[in-house]
Order: structure tokens, then C-alpha cells, then sequence
């Protein structure tokens, strides 16, 4: 809402779209009775609310909609997997941190929740470590929802730190390094255009050279109007 925070920028969608897009997913693969477990936070909360109201426009009803916070002491815990099991929906729509996930996992293992379709957002769908501690394979075959990849090339400059020649074509995603591993690049794809867009703004404005904006002091309004 630009006139109420005429400041804000974003360099990545907001989640009420992710939220919609979740309830087209689960339309397309035609599941009506769903579950859904959610990060119990303004993520999770007005994630899976948004999700709610458009998945029952499309005709796909919740039996059970469950909050979750890493913190919750263990009884909360055991009536989330009580209610689990006593479901008779397969799927479960996880608007979910990886955090929350990862003692959520060790819980469903403990307690034998398996067999169900996971339908996840960004926020652990494609995370390596949630993938990595899958041991019971609990999320095997879950769909979702990620960041869009980023594209990044090597320098080929001569102060390169590879012995071999660069042509400017290769790929990251050849390299098997741990400083190489792109399974974060498309966030950190959005820190470096949130950065570089308040840094430019800035150069542009400072440097400036007609009627400008006082460069003592740059208040958000100046700085969001020339971005």
C-alpha cells in the first residue's frame, strides 16, 4: 500500500501472491481435502489466511488449519500430531520456516506421520538442510513453491583465483564447492538487487549536479521517489 508506506520497496514478490499460487497448485493436481500447518507468525498467520479464503473460492476445503511455533512447549505439540493422524486428508499445505520444519521432522518421525503429500512454500521446499535430514524420506515427493534461480558467471578477470582461463560462460552450478552451492543464490539474488538499488539511488542523488534534494540529510520519501 503505497500510501501508507509510500517508502517500501521489494525486490521479491509478496507472499499473498505465493499464497494464492499454492491454492492454484493444489487445485491443479485436483485435491478438495487438505490439512495445513503453519509458521505461527505474520509468515505463516496471513500466509495460510490468504491461502484459506482462495482455496475455498476454488472449491478445496481444510479439515484442520494448525499452528506452529518452534518454541511450543510439548503437550501443544502432541495435540498438533494427534490431530494429524486423526485426519483423513492426505495432503498437507505446510506455510512453513524451515526452522519450524526441522523440529516439526523430528516429531513426525517419533510419531510415524508419513504417507502424506507435502505441499510447501519457499520457505523450505527447496532448502538443503530440511532435505538433508529427511531420513525417512517423511517429504518425499513434495511440491512447491521457490525463488526464481539466478544466473551467475565466473570473473574473467585476470586476478581470477582458477588456474584455468575464463571465458565468461562458465557455470556455478558445475563447480562442486561448498562456496559455490547455489541452492541460496536466489536470495542472495535479492539482497544484491535491494542493495544495489539503495546504492545507486544514493550515488545519483549525491553526485547530482542541478536542483537537487539537500545531501545533508536524505529522508526515505527523496530516496523512495528516485528509486
Amino acid at each position: 500500500d503505497k500510501t501508507k508506506y509510500p517508502s517500501f520497496l521489494r525486490t521479491i514478490t509478496s507472499d499473498y501472491y505465493q499464497s494464492r499460487a499454492l491454492a492454484e497448485l493444489v487445485r491443479h493436481f485436483g485435491w478438495t481435502w487438505v490439512g495445513a500447518i503453519r509458521t505461527d507468525d505474520d509468515y505463516g498467520n496471513n500466509g495460510m489466511a490468504t491461502f484459506t479464503k482462495v482455496a475455498e473460492q476454488m472449491g478445496i476445503c481444510l479439515e484442520y488449519s494448525l499452528p506452529f511455533y518452534r518454541t511450543y512447549p510439548e503437550d501443544k505439540v502432541i495435540r498438533i500430531i494427534e490431530q494429524i493422524k486423526s485426519s483423513t486428508s492426505r495432503v498437507i499445505v505446510g506455510f512453513l520456516v524451515h526452522w519450524d520444519l526441522e523440529v516439526l521432522l523430528h516429531k513426525f518421525v517419533e510419531y510415524n506421520i508419513t504417507g502424506y503429500q507435502w505441499v510447501g512454500t519457499e520457505g523450505w521446499i527447496s532448502d538443503s538442510v530440511i532435505a538433508s535430514m529427511d531420513k525417512h524420506h517423511i517429504l518425499q515427493g513434495a511440491v512447491g513453491l521457490a525463488i526464481p534461480k539466478t544466473q551467475c558467471k565466473y570473473s574473467t578477470k585476470n586476478d581470477s583465483v582458477f588456474t584455468t582461463p575464463c571465458t565468461g560462460k562458465e557455470e556455478l552450478s558445475q563447480m562442486q564447492n561448498t562456496f559455490t552451492d547455489m541452492s541460496l543464490m536466489p536470495i542472495f539474488s535479492n539482497v544484491y538487487k535491494g542493495v544495489y538499488a539503495v546504492a545507486h539511488t544514493l550515488h545519483d542523488l549525491l553526485g547530482c549536479k542541478e536542483k537537487c534534494a539537500s545531501k545533508k540529510q536524505l529522508d526515505p520519501l527523496t530516496v523512495g521517489s528516485h528509486q
